[in-house]
């Protein structure tokens, strides 16, 4: 059975692919993006751009949390680190990417209490386990895992958990979505948008990009087929020039989103201007606590001084972020930065473009 599912998946792809083409001889040069870091994976590893003709250029945009956390946030989950009595909870992705002078890697190796947790469940765990300590739990991602870090908020609060508070570096997608959008440098012509961001906001928060923007808009799924059927449709959509939103991985993904999750989400958090690593500050994409949080608001409650931020020479993630570059457009890709001595925080995440481009694609520039 799995052979003879592999062989009816490989059809089923070969006959997008031809039809690709065709839709493709009705265009000129089309610019689409895709908005999702475990896309831009699936993509390299299966080695999809191979499957666009030369007019369909599929470039990855900011979909890596890790990557669009700018160094100030960095640099300052580093102070957290040097604060005496205090533990640095954080998903692993985290634990490697460049600050100015430091990372959480670093600090650790300097003996500081960092601690890589798989969920906020753990980070909660740990400040119950170590009242004498102060617990610090890094809150980054997208509007996936922002209801999760509420959650656990809301959980410290009824249970009266007086030493965990979080460091806020959300972000929210449909904002910065926009602004690449509206940035004549960058001209998308339409977008595979975030799966798992959209299972929770749901797909009728993109319509503004089809109606304000006239960019079509797509959210596939994460298997081949999946992402060349996203193009396909982005491609009849911008040959049509009807611009609309579709939802192909409609297995997750609903017109609505998850109303529960996002009232968890926004009963703890509210909108704000954002900066995001490489692109600059976005209006209200970001995410801040509500004045009734402002206990859980680790920089409210446990102030530290900041190192001046430094960004590194020649690091070039923020134009990678934006699409107007590719990971071997940078001098450093390759030499030297290297999954085992990242310079930029693309190299560093599992969801990072240039991480794809090295594991996927070889090292060479």
């Amino acid at each position: 059975m799995k052979y003879m599912r592999e062989f009816r998946e490989a059809g089923a792809t070969k006959a997008l692919a031809k039809s690709l083409a065709g839709a493709a001889e009705r265009l000129e040069v089309v610019r689409l993006m895709e908005v999702c870091g475990t896309h831009t994976m699936s993509i390299a590893r299966f080695g999809l751009r191979s499957f666009f003709p030369e007019n369909v250029m599929l470039t990855s945009g900011p979909g890596c949390p890790v990557c669009v956390s700018p160094h100030a946030y960095i640099d300052t989950a580093v102070a957290y680190c040097r604060r005496p009595d205090t533990i640095v909870t954080t998903f692993g992705d985290m634990v490697r990417v460049p600050g100015s002078s430091s990372s959480l890697e670093s600090e650790q190796a300097a003996g500081a209490d960092v601690r890589v947790v798989l969920s906020t469940i753990d980070a909660l765990r740990i400040a119950e386990e170590n009242p004498e300590k102060e617990v610090v739990f890094l809150a980054i991602g997208f509007e996936t895992t922002a209801p999760t870090i509420a959650a656990a908020v809301l959980e410290a609060r009824d249970s009266g958990l007086p030493n965990f508070a979080a460091l806020c570096g959300h972000k929210v997608m449909p904002p910065a979505m926009a602004a690449l959008a509206s940035d004549p440098e960058i001209r998308i012509d339409g977008y595979i948008c975030p799966p798992h961001v959209s299972a929770i906001i749901g797909g009728d928060a993109y319509r503004f990009l089809a109606d304000e923007y006239g960019t079509p808009c797509v959210i596939a799924g994460f298997e081949p087929f999946d992402v060349l059927q996203g193009v396909l449709w982005l491609l009849e959509m911008i040959a049509d020039s009807k611009p609309e939103v579709r939802i192909q991985y409609s297995r997750v993904v609903s017109r609505e989103g998850n109303q529960a999750a996002l009232a968890i989400l926004y009963e703890v958090f509210e909108a704000k201007d954002d900066e995001w690593r490489g692109i600059g500050p976005i209006p209200g994409s970001g995410l801040s606590f509500r004045k009734e949080f402002f206990d859980f608001d680790a920089e409210r409650r446990w102030p530290v001084e900041v190192e001046p931020t430094c960004v590194p020479e020649g690091c070039i993630c923020g134009e990678v972020l934006k699409g107007i570059a590719s990971p071997r457009d940078c001098a450093l890709f390759g030499t030297a930065c290297t999954p085992e001595s990242p310079v930029g925080a693309c190299m560093v995440s599992s969801e990072g473009a240039c991480a794809a481009a090295f594991k996927y694609e070889g090292a060479n520039r």
